[in-house]
């Protein structure tokens, strides 16, 4: 290796654009826990956590990218560590901070967006956008949890442990409007549609082969009786004539001879179960 080569290889960047961007690793997926949206920002990912709360990577409908700094459920209980989060947003700058929710909502977890970051353009300066923003995220926490605050004198005894440490969940949120389906990205409101364009079809060639197997069926013998509101039933009997040239008798019709009464007992002769009528006998003979 000459000695030019070593000078060429040992001359730093002449710019700070020509100098390689920071790598950032990626924020991890969200939970089914975590808040799909706080105030105006959607959340894309988590950046990190401890007792106090998250860290989310978002941004709003503007394209405005954020770091979303949420207390967790543990510390949003304690008015002292509410306290704190306030103080500690209260000591950003002021252009740091693109929105946060009201110290009053004493039934939700406080949070603040923390920006500007520019978009991932490979530059190191968007990197350093979005590390600074991490950065005051994380002091944030940090004042709630008071990690940092400096020891003075020596360590005795056990060590100081929030009560609420335990509790590490997302805070409560509150969503409105609904996030559904405005996160869907343009190829999941088409894949909505179609989904929904095939289901009718297919409901509607259900109802039309339906139609055709049925359009010719025969009806019911016999038809249905359909009880009257009095709780009796109609039921109408057509009578049927026989076909001519069957031998049909044509004179009036006979009628059967009433059976008379005994003189003796009053019941009717002739009748069944009486004596010297046709059917009587051992009653185990009836069937």
């Amino acid at each position: 290796m000459t000695a030019t080569e070593s000078h060429t290889q040992a001359r730093p960047a002449d710019s700070p654009e020509q100098s390689p961007a920071r790598v950032i690793p990626d924020a991890l997926p969200l939970m089914p826990e975590d808040p799909p949206r706080v105030g105006g920002f959607w959340l894309r990912g988590r950046l990190g956590a401890n007792a106090a709360g998250y860290l989310y990577t978002a941004s709003d409908e503007h394209g405005r990218n954020a770091v979303v700094a949420m207390m967790a459920e543990g510390s949003a209980d304690d008015a002292a560590a509410r306290d704190r989060f306030v103080t500690a947003v209260d000591d950003l700058p002021d252009d740091a901070v693109l929105a946060h929710n009201d110290g009053d909502d004493d039934d939700l977890a406080l949070w603040v967006a923390i920006g500007p970051i520019r978009e991932d353009d490979g530059s190191s300066a968007a990197s350093d956008e979005r590390l600074i923003a991490e950065r005051r995220g994380e002091d944030v926490l940090s004042a709630v949890l008071m990690d940092r605050i400096p020891q003075l004198g020596r360590f005795r005894g056990p060590d100081f442990l929030h009560y609420w440490e335990g509790r590490r969940r997302p805070g409560l949120f509150r969503i409105w409007p609904l996030p559904w389906p405005n996160a869907l990205r343009a190829a999941s409101r088409w894949a909505l549609m179609l989904s929904l364009l095939a289901m009718a079809i297919i409901m509607a060639l259900a109802v039309f082969l339906a139609w055709l197997l049925f359009r010719n069926a025969e009806p019911l013998e016999p038809e249905p009786v359909i009880p009257t509101p009095t709780g009796t039933t109609t039921v109408t009997v057509t009578p049927t004539t026989p076909p001519p040239g069957t031998g049909s008798p044509t004179g009036p019709p006979t009628t059967a001879p009433s059976p008379s009464l005994s003189p003796t007992t009053g019941i009717p002769t002739g009748a069944p179960g009486t004596p010297g009528s046709p059917g009587t006998g051992d009653p185990r003979d009836r069937f």
